[in-house]
């Protein structure tokens, strides 16, 4: 990219655009998103996800793995908090980097915007250097949902099925491909949710999603084990976490919601769930884990219980005595 460095600011723009739009048309063909035939297969209602996935002994220090990864996974048991300080380190150099390569298309409008700006007035100036940071900004959110998504491919930071200690190696893949969707979602996605930007963003890191799909939420963890079937409804601020934590093991494990169902505001689906087509997640409601709702029924209540009919009709009833 030196000949953007000879460019006038304009053409650097324009070509920032280019490098945009051809890197986004790689990831959508690699993802298959931009051919017509893309849709989620219906979600079999099986009563398991998976094949088990042996127990592993949390007090262990020694590692089953070879290589560089078992080094990392015995110094992660031995030196628990050292070591997880200086895992840090690494990861925030890479998230820096990221956030910096997001930010230069930005940077670049910013720039044109002053240099085209340079001989007005002192108050046409400052409102042109507003735009400029605001429109700046928006570049940056629109960068950083193609930057993120392929430093994940590039990395394969995507979430796997896993069981066992919090300190392995499969745990510092599941903590990176989680801080990388975090960049997104603390500084920009809940700007473009719900839009079909925000679908496409979670398509990129790996999330399986149907034709007709309504995410309005920001708080989804874990993208690459989450399958969402045709006319799927995620309500306001729902949250869809394929892991969870329980006797000292983190658990991932896939999330699986049939076509047409609704999940409500605020609800919250835990990993390792199947919920049928057409069934529904009441608002405010808790999916613990391991749950299956069959088609058509309607779930509710911390934690969620299957509700008959009657139940819905009292609820119903109470709700109109109270207006």
């Amino acid at each position: 990219m030196r000949f953007l460095n000879f460019a006038p600011t304009g053409k650097r723009l324009m070509a920032l655009t280019a490098i945009w739009w051809f890197v986004l048309k790689q990831a959508l063909r690699r993802h298959n998103i931009i051919s017509s035939d893309t849709v989620a297969q219906p979600v079999p209602e099986s009563s398991k996800l998976s094949t088990p996935i042996p127990r592993q002994d949390l007090d262990a220090v020694h590692s089953e793995l070879k290589g560089i990864a078992g080094f990392f996974e015995r110094m992660l048991r031995r030196f628990k908090l050292l070591a997880h300080g200086l895992v840090l380190l690494p990861l925030a150099a890479v998230f820096i980097s990221l956030l910096g390569v997001s930010l230069v298309p930005g940077i670049a409008l910013f720039e044109a915007i002053t240099e085209a700006s340079r001989d007005w007035p002192a108050l046409a100036q400052y409102l042109a250097w507003g735009i400029g940071i605001a429109g700046g900004y928006f570049a940056y959110g629109f960068s950083l949902i193609i930057v993120i998504p392929a430093a994940c491919f590039i990395f394969r930071a995507y979430a796997r099925e896993f069981r066992g200690s919090y300190y392995s190696a499969e745990t510092g893949r599941w903590y990176f491909s989680n801080g990388l969707l975090y960049l997104v979602r603390y500084s920009f996605l809940e700007f473009i949710t719900p839009t079909p930007f925000n679908n496409l963003f979670y398509m990129l890191m790996g999330m399986k999603i149907g034709r007709g799909v309504h995410i309005n939420s920001t708080h989804i963890s874990d993208p690459a084990m989450i399958e969402l079937g045709d006319k799927v409804t995620i309500g306001g601020s729902a949250v869809i976490a394929a892991h969870y934590a329980q006797a000292g093991y983190l658990v991932i494990a896939p999330v699986r919601i049939g076509r047409s169902a609704t999940i409500g505001l605020r609800a919250t689906i835990m990993g390792d769930v199947i919920i049928g087509d057409g069934a529904r997640v009441l608002p405010n409601s808790v999916v613990l884990p391991k749950t299956r709702i069959a088609a058509g029924e309607t779930w509710g209540g911390v934690p969620a219980v299957r509700l008959d009919p009657e139940s819905l009709t009292a609820m119903r009833s109470t709700d109109e005595n109270l207006l």
